[in-house]
């Protein structure tokens, strides 16, 4: 299995937001079985929020 993680400094809109293009491609390749995708933050202030509305475009 490969395993991807996204990094960014609070994990609240860049990484979040690559995590999930990156997780569109590889479900739209067929190899969401094959790949382990995530996203974190180096910082500590952001700890137990969900992602921005406006990254996920909700």
């Amino acid at each position: 299995m490969v395993a991807v993680l996204f990094v960014c400094l609070g994990n609240i809109c860049r990484s979040p937001m690559a995590e999930a293009i990156f997780r569109s491609q590889v479900s739209e390749a067929g190899l969401l079985n094959e790949v382990e995708i995530d996203s974190a933050g180096t910082g500590h202030w952001h700890i137990g929020k969900h992602a921005h509305e406006g990254t996920l475009g909700f």
